[in-house]
């Protein structure tokens, strides 16, 4: 395949099986690889990982929209992550032989076509943002459904780039266009949200911490532990092992330990490539000395 673009399309369902494997069909479409699916409970969210050329993962996309708007009702959604939709992020990411621009306008395609035949607001972000707030998808997110509930039809602010000035029970869907992030998660050895909250305060680039660092603490519920929750949205700026390390430092500041750390859904093989050059030393490690990647180079 010449032109590949991946898109992770983040669900407002992470208990009910059903209705994660129905999205996940509607996404199956000739010229489209369903490479991941990750289901969280506490989150009441899922994250899909679909890969193709441009066109079929378009209409993927919008397919994946229209069946969780069909089958989620944000009125009665209950987790732990921020969201503003059934559909409540799809990013799409170039890979091979289409450009940032060209997944822009992706985005804004599919987003038009959401507003007009499934009825539902529609804000761009990142690359596709049409307002440098809206780069940030905290920024359009504040409040979460209920907020933007009440506020989209009077506030200005929260106008959408596509669609109505009202929300119903699939909420809005922000689209874009971004590079490759790393949802990065570290649990730790405690019951006390406050920690995880502190933790991710400290690390977070907004608050002065690790570059293109993106957290916040969560409670586990089913565990009984509190987990720092992270986006790492450029891992050349911070990779993987330096969160991991800034995390287990701060946790050790205040007598808690790390339990372990999860990644949801996938990660580019560079930024495995990084963890092993930095924890070994090897500063000229590359993707040819991996047995794997050259066989399949032949």
């Amino acid at each position: 395949m010449d032109r590949i673009v991946e898109c992770v399309p983040n669900f407002s369902e992470g208990r009910r099986a059903e209705i994660v494997d129905a999205i996940v069909n509607a996404l199956r479409l000739p010229g489209v690889k369903v490479l991941d699916c990750e289901m969280d409970a506490d989150h009441n969210r899922s994250v899909i990982t679909l890969v193709g050329a441009p066109a079929p993962i378009e209409e993927a996309a919008f397919r994946g929209i229209a069946t969780a708007a069909r089958l989620i009702d944000l009125d009665t959604h209950r987790g732990q992550h921020p969201r503003i939709g059934a559909t409540d992020v799809v990013p799409f990411v170039p890979v091979r032989g289409v450009t940032m621009e060209d997944c822009v306008a992706m985005a804004r395609r599919v987003g038009e076509r959401v507003a007009r035949e499934l009825d539902i607001p529609v804000y761009l972000y990142e690359h596709a943002a049409t307002r440098p707030e809206r780069r940030d998808l905290a920024y359009i997110r504040r409040g979460e459904y209920e907020a933007l509930k009440q506020e989209i039809a009077t506030n200005p602010d929260r106008a959408p780039d596509f669609g109505p000035k009202r929300i119903g029970k699939a909420g809005a869907t922000v689209i874009g266009a971004r590079q490759f992030l790393i949802a990065y998660n570290v649990n730790l050895a405690t019951d006390d949200l406050q920690i995880a909250k502190e933790i991710a305060r400290v690390i977070r680039e907004k608050g002065g911490g690790l570059k293109s660092v993106k957290a916040k603490g969560f409670m586990l519920h089913e565990k009984k532990i509190a987990q720092v929750s992270m986006n790492l949205t450029d891992f050349t700026v911070t990779g993987v092992l330096t969160a991991f390390n800034a995390v287990k430092a701060e946790a050790a500041k205040r007598g808690v330990e790390v339990l372990e750390s999860e990644l949801i859904g996938l990660i580019p093989m560079d930024a495995v490539l990084q963890v092993a050059a930095q924890s070994l030393k090897l500063p000229g490690l590359s993707a040819r000395q991996v047995v794997e990647m050259r066989i399949l180079e032949e």
